[in-house]
C-alpha cells in the first residue's frame, strides 16, 4: 500500500523550489498551485497566504540552524572549535534545506522586515549573535586575528559560507564535508593567529 501524500508537504516543496528560483515577490499563488496540480483557491485550505508558506519554509530552516548552533556552542569551549562547528552546522543545514537557504539569502530583507515572521527575525538575530560571540571571544583570547574588526570579518565569513548554496553541487568525490573542510582551511584558518 502506498504512503499517502501530505498535500501540505508537497505545497511547501514546490513553493520552495519556485521561491528559490524566482524570488518570493515574483512567485504567485497561482504558480504554486499549478506546480502542485491544484486550483489556486484550494491552496488556501492549507495556508492562509503566500507569506505563510514562505514563513513555514524558512522557519523550519532557521529552527534547524539555531538548534545546531546551540549544540556547537554547548559542546565546545575553544573559539576555533566553535567556529569550525558553526561552519559545519551551517553547511549541513544548507544541504538539508537548499531551497530555504537560497530563499533566506535572496530575500533576507523581505523576510526580516518589520511585518516579517517573528521566528525568522529571532532566528536571524540568534545566528548573528552566535558568530559575533565566537569571533569576539576568539579575538579577545588571541585565537583569532584582531587587526580586522569583527563587524567586517563576520559578513565576509557569513556571505562566503551562505553563497555556496548558489553554486555548490556535491559530487561523489567532493561533498559537503569536503566543502566544509576547505572553507575552514581558507577562511577560519585564515583569521587564526
Amino acid at each position: 500500500m502506498a504512503t499517502p501524500v501530505d498535500r501540505r508537504d508537497v505545497i511547501l516543496e514546490r513553493a520552495a523550489d519556485l521561491f528559490a528560483k524566482q524570488g518570493v515577490a515574483a512567485t504567485t499563488v497561482r504558480e504554486i498551485a499549478e506546480a502542485v496540480g491544484i486550483l489556486s483557491g484550494s491552496l488556501y485550505h492549507h495556508f492562509a497566504s503566500k507569506d505563510e508558506i514562505v514563513d513555514a519554509i524558512v522557519t523550519s530552516f532557521m529552527e534547524d540552524l539555531v538548534t545546531r548552533y546551540d549544540a556547537v556552542l554547548a559542546s565546545e569551549s575553544d573559539p576555533h572549535a566553535q567556529l569550525v562547528g558553526l561552519v559545519r552546522a551551517s553547511i549541513a543545514t544548507s544541504a538539508e534545506h537548499p531551497h530555504a537557504t537560497e530563499i533566506y539569502q535572496n530575500d533576507a530583507r523581505y523576510l526580516q522586515a518589520d511585518d516579517g515572521s517573528a521566528a525568522v527575525v529571532k532566528g536571524a538575530r540568534t545566528v548573528r549573535s552566535a558568530w559575533i560571540q565566537v569571533l569576539e571571544g576568539g579575538a579577545a583570547a588571541g585565537v583569532f586575528r584582531d587587526d580586522v574588526p569583527v563587524k567586517v570579518v563576520y559578513p565576509l565569513l557569513r556571505d562566503g559560507l551562505w553563497l555556496t548554496a548558489r553554486w555548490f553541487v556535491p559530487t561523489r568525490t567532493y561533498g559537503y564535508d569536503e566543502l566544509a573542510a576547505d572553507y575552514v582551511k581558507v577562511f577560519v584558518d585564515g583569521i587564526a593567529r
